[in-house]
């Protein structure tokens, strides 16, 4: 679990508070997706959990554990895949026998599944890849550490559609109940078929904090064709054919697929 209490911190230098007051608890055995606006703190809020940034004030525990202590055990169980990042000039090889030490639970044949499934081999010399196939290899490390948390900071920046494709069915297949993924991201369409959980936030402001269960409990996501009624509709974006909607579910309505993009807009625009 992690539980973020009264948290604040800036950036030295800067007179506004990136997060002043911000509470939040997270759960194990979920997919988060962590969403907001530019500048909204997703990233920094990321690098405070792992600890890479230290806290003004307040709490940030993982599974009671003070991130900014730097303890060796929650080190060895935390992982952050960064959007931008550079590897060593080294095979990979190499590159695994560097750092598989530090993970206890490092599990070779999880990074050559992963690496299959990116369409990669494990004989590769980074100094050769493209930074989307760098990233590829970056998050086959990332889950083949077994750590119990994972951090993703934008990680489908850079890859193609295909690679988009790849990505979902890579997490998908190595996400057990012991582990916790939080997935900060722009691209709310690669990810949304894998996110248990949203949160959705502005700063200190928490503007959603749900599981998709219950929104999708709670909301209809639909098309209508131009000319159709409207009278219960939320929140509509129009298109050349129609609109995209969200109405209250009833009871007997049938169940519809969560559109992430438009339940970001909706909430960002407090039409929710």
């Amino acid at each position: 679990m992690i539980r973020i209490e009264n948290l604040k911190y800036k950036y030295q230098g800067v007179k506004h508070y990136v997060f002043d007051g911000f509470n939040l608890c997270l759960e194990d055995n979920n997919i988060y997706g962590l969403l907001g606006k530019n500048g909204t703190g997703k990233s920094t809020l990321l690098y405070l959990i792992s600890g890479l940034l230290r806290k003004t004030s307040g709490s940030i525990t993982v599974d009671g554990v003070e991130s900014s202590a730097h303890d060796a055990g929650m080190l060895a169980e935390t992982f952050i895949v960064p959007e931008e990042f550079d590897l060593a000039p080294v095979t990979l090889d190499a590159y695994v026998r560097m750092n598989e030490p530090f993970y206890p639970r490092f599990s070779r044949e999880v990074l050559e599944s992963c690496l299959r499934d990116f369409e990669l081999t494990p004989d590769i010399h980074l100094k050769e890849l493209s930074m989307g196939q760098k990233k590829k290899v970056y998050m086959s490390f990332a889950l083949a550490a077994n750590t119990r948390l994972l951090l993703m900071d934008e990680p489908t920046n850079g890859l193609d559609i295909p690679s988009k494709s790849q990505f979902r069915r890579v997490i998908a297949n190595n996400m057990d109940e012991d582990r916790m993924m939080i997935i900060s991201t722009h691209q709310v369409h690669d990810v949304e078929s894998l996110l248990d959980h949203i949160v959705m936030l502005d700063r200190s402001e928490l503007l959603l904090d749900a599981s998709v269960a219950d929104i999708c409990a709670k909301y209809n996501f639909e098309f209508r064709s131009l000319g159709e009624p409207a009278d219960d509709v939320i929140y509509s974006e129009p298109s050349v054919q129609g609109s995209a909607v969200i109405t209250r579910r009833r009871e007997g309505d049938a169940d519809t697929q969560l559109n992430l993009e438009l339940l970001f807009n909706a909430v960002t625009k407090r039409a929710l």
